[in-house]
Parts: structure tokens; C-alpha cells; sequence
């Protein structure tokens, strides 16, 4: 994480955060600033990545999830993402970026994040994700749907994210 000052700021913020669920959809506002740009003068590609790391902060901490994790010893982490770039921000041009819990499967948390400026989607991102113990191993996803106290019906992950998890295996063992 790359971004101290908006982690600082956010950090300031969520002291007291606004309530939110778990799946809940959570926004936050950010600006593009001089460090986000690239040569071409807009967002780098990889300073959208690493925004998502904030909008994944916020709907943990505002969850309240953030501290459960942490009292449990788990951690969440990435393990694979796509993004889809749309339209390009540019310095100075306010945007929000919304997180949400699409689904899981047997083994993956997946989450979605939209860049949104008014009602147009710059970039669209999938994450994929598991929860590790910090002491080692991971936390299966029986142990997290026990922890939450039951995954909404309403999450559905789409076709398209079983085939990504099963056909991108690392080629390095």
C-alpha cells in the first residue's frame, strides 16, 4: 500500500465510522491527485488497484468486520482480480468508489468494485479472495459463513468467475 496519506485519512474518518453491513454496497470519494497520474496524464491503471485496497478497508471497518477478523487472527487477502477499464479519470476529477460482496464459492470470497463518476462507470473491477489465519492456513469458507452468521440468498457469483478461479492456476508450484 502505496497511499499513506489516504489511509491516514480514512483511518481518521473510520474512527467513527457511518454503520454499514457486510453487504451492504460502500462508497467512498476520493480526487485524482498528481501521484495517480500516468504519462498520459491520467489514473495510472495500477492506482485503481490499489484504491480497491481502500474501498475493501472501508467496508470491512464499517462492517465492524475489521476488528472481528483481527480478534479471530484471520487476515483477508487477494488472490486474483480483472479489471475492465471504461473511461479515464483525470487530475483534479472527484469519483467514488463502490465495494460490495458478490458471492463465494467453496473456496473464494468474491467482491466487486465500481469507479463511478455521477452515474458513469470509469472501471469495473472483480476481486477474488480468501481469508488466511495469521498464525498460518487458511479459513475455509464453511468457517466464515458460521463466523457472519450466514451468507445473504441473495449473493450469486456469475459462470463466468468459477471458470477464472478453476482455468488460472499458477504455472509456478
Amino acid at each position: 500500500m502505496n497511499l499513506w496519506w489516504r489511509l491516514l485519512r480514512r483511518w481518521i474518518a473510520l474512527m467513527r465510522p457511518r454503520p454499514a453491513s457486510l453487504w451492504d454496497d460502500v462508497a467512498v470519494s476520493f480526487i485524482v491527485t498528481p501521484t495517480d497520474l500516468d504519462v498520459l496524464g491520467h489514473m495510472n491503471n495500477g492506482r485503481y488497484l490499489t484504491l480497491m485496497d481502500l474501498g475493501r478497508y472501508e467496508l470491512l471497518k464499517r462492517s465492524g468486520w475489521w476488528e472481528r477478523l483481527a480478534e479471530r487472527g484471520w487476515a483477508a487477502v487477494v488472490a486474483g482480480q480483472t479489471i475492465t477499464y471504461r473511461k479515464e479519470l483525470r487530475l483534479g476529477q472527484r469519483f467514488d468508489l463502490h465495494t460490495r460482496v458478490l458471492g463465494f464459492d467453496e473456496r473464494w470470497c468474491y467482491l466487486e468494485h465500481r469507479f463511478v463518476v455521477g452515474e458513469t462507470v470509469h472501471a469495473h473491477a472483480v476481486v477474488r479472495g480468501r481469508f488466511v489465519r495469521r498464525a498460518g492456513g487458511t479459513v475455509e469458507v464453511d468457517e466464515l459463513e458460521r463466523a457472519v452468521g450466514g451468507f445473504p440468498a441473495h449473493l450469486r457469483i456469475a459462470p463466468w468467475m468459477s471458470d477464472w478461479t478453476h482455468h488460472t492456476r499458477s504455472p509456478v508450484s
